[in-house]
């Protein structure tokens, strides 16, 4: 009896690689593979190895494919949702020359900041790219390895995203789609193109680059009989050009132009994320203007400190993750690796407000605010860019997704009720970006279009919870550490190591 057919959708993140495989008519989940790879790095240095991650999606596919019990026949289409930002330098046997420098590798500051001068400005950038460059972004790690490794670039004879190299090795194309490429900083989404003048201003030939698919559901290839030998799937499977981890997340809640507009999604991962999908072009400083996989916007601000800073502090007071108390008095900005929104790379945790009766459970719980309220502080900024007013209670009443690991945890939906004062909607489905990449993937393989595959499987709905009311008593006393003290007492340079 034929097999129904399968999907599989890749998420190639920090730490790990997940091989989702679907139901391509249902979306009903068959198996989930997993494989780790590493980040190293110290000091602001964030690198990881793209074959390890090629290795990582080897062993997780096989883990699925055995789990799901499926015939390998019955896969039909493949997509991988990665990382954003990282720079990965390939030779020109498209091998890795180095490490990728990945999204949280805050090295390259300086050059963003140096970027946004020769350009003219914030405004300048906003007006060409929607995004003005920070160091996570894509552009300042390409002029940070012009600077610091100036070799290593002039053998560059390809430069890739972290989904675009896994993306190569499926395929042999050279391809990527517009929303990981929106978070390069030479991708302008209005136009839908590369734009020539900032690749001029970063000495980069645009021949380096991979074409940029219509969108990430279009198919840019078929599995080559060698990768289709390593993973143990058969050749001429239709692979999708895939897409940025945030840009998957939303095709998986079903938001885009075929879905939901102008619903906010809160994500707590290593970083966390606020991001809506629109049709409003982005033009505010604060966020990122990147595009969506489906041509739309999709306008986000990102934190570098979320569930593993706050894990961290877990650590060190020695609880548990859902061992937390309000903070009382306390203020904790667990800001362990500089941070991104605001900006400031050089920065450090910073704790205040300490009394005698103050607790480790209260310190954990003024960690989980200072996270929540760095985050939640860019959501009128996104609704804002979506053409919408924060202030309106129809759009207060507009229930906030939240997704990622840290949906999961008690104390984190508990303190973003609180201080959101917004309802929320909790999903079902605990791989959105892995089964946004199976909706690519799907698409791909059936020329349909991905956010109404994830619409008709149903994975964004899930529990709903009522709003709670707001605690701007926390609310305020963290915002006040945050604007006064922290832009002075945070953003110092790091110390320079001795030899």
């Amino acid at each position: 009896m034929p097999h129904s057919p399968v999907v599989i959708g890749v998420d190639s993140s920090t730490q790990s690689t997940k091989a989702l495989f679907a139901d391509a008519v249902t979306g009903r989940t068959l198996a989930v593979g997993r494989a780790p790879h590493r980040v190293t790095g110290t000091a602001g240095a964030r690198e990881g190895d793209p074959l390890e991650w090629w290795q990582a999606l080897r062993s997780a596919v096989a883990a699925g494919l055995k789990e799901s019990g499926a015939p390998a026949s019955a896969v039909t289409g493949i997509a991988v949702a990665g990382q954003q930002h990282g720079l990965v330098v390939l030779g020109p046997d498209r091998r890795p020359l180095r490490p990728a420098l990945l999204w949280n590798d805050t090295r390259s500051a300086p050059q963003a900041r140096a970027l946004v001068d020769a350009l003219g400005g914030p405004g300048a950038w906003i007006g060409r790219t929607g995004s003005v460059p920070v160091a996570a972004v894509t552009a300042a790690k390409w002029q940070w390895l012009r600077e610091n490794e100036p070799r290593t670039a002039e053998r560059c004879a390809a430069v890739r995203l972290p989904h675009d190299f896994l993306t190569e090795r499926l395929t042999g194309a050279a391809a990527t789609d517009p929303g990981d490429a929106s978070g390069t900083g030479w991708y302008a989404a209005a136009t839908g193109a590369y734009d020539r003048e900032i690749l001029q201003l970063l000495a980069l030939d645009e021949e380096l680059l991979p074409v940029v698919a219509a969108t990430g559901g279009a198919r840019v290839g078929s599995l080559t009989a060698r990768a289709a030998d390593e993973l143990g799937l058969l050749a001429g499977v239709a692979v999708a050009a895939g897409t940025g981890d945030n840009m998957s997340a939303a095709v998986g809640l079903g938001l885009g132009g075929a879905g939901l507009l102008d619903h906010p999604v809160l994500s707590l991962g290593t970083s966390g994320t606020v991001f809506a999908a629109t049709r409003a072009t982005p033009a505010d400083p604060a966020l990122s203007g990147f595009a969506a996989a489906d041509g739309g916007y999709l306008p986000l601000a990102c934190t570098l400190n979320c569930t593993l800073a706050v894990d961290r502090i877990a650590t060190l007071l020695g609880l548990g993750r859902d061992e937390a108390e309000p903070g009382g008095e306390a203020v904790l900005l667990p800001y362990l690796d500089g941070e991104r929104t605001p900006d400031l790379p050089g920065a450090s945790g910073l704790l205040t407000g300490l009394r005698h009766a103050t607790t480790p459970r209260q310190l954990l719980g003024a960690a989980y605010e200072g996270a929540t309220v760095t985050v939640l502080r860019a959501l009128d900024h996104v609704l804002r860019a979506c053409g919408l007013d924060p202030a309106s209670p129809a759009v207060a009443a507009r229930p906030l997704r939240l997704i990622g690991g840290g949906a999961r945890g008690r104390a984190w939906v508990e303190t973003v009720r609180r201080l959101s004062g917004r309802p929320l909607i909790v999903p079902a489905a605990t791989e959105l970006v892995a089964i946004g990449a199976a909706a690519l993937a799907a698409a791909a393989a059936s020329g349909d279009d991905p956010v109404a595959v994830a619409r008709a499987w149903g994975t964004g709905e899930g529990t709903e919870l009522a709003p709670l009311e707001r605690d701007l008593a926390t609310w305020d006393r963290v915002v006040t550490v945050l604007d006064g003290a922290a832009a002075t007492l945070l953003d110092r340079p790091r110390p320079r190591r001795t030899q």
